[in-house]
């Protein structure tokens, strides 16, 4: 099985309100912990960035 990627898009700011990066939406610690969790953790964490990512209005 391939490596699940990074969601990271380069543009790092954590939102002292919520703890989220503004850009890719996982918290420090995700950021921190990427490289060591499994496939099926990082998918988890996949899952919940569409639940943090605010909705886009069009």
């Amino acid at each position: 099985m391939a490596t699940v990627p990074s969601p990271c898009i380069n543009w790092c700011d954590i939102n002292p309100e919520n703890g989220f990066c503004r850009g890719c939406y996982r918290t420090l610690t995700e950021i921190a912990d990427w490289s060591k969790l499994s496939n099926p953790e990082k998918l988890e964490v996949w899952a919940n960035l569409k639940m943090r990512k605010p909705p886009t209005s069009e």
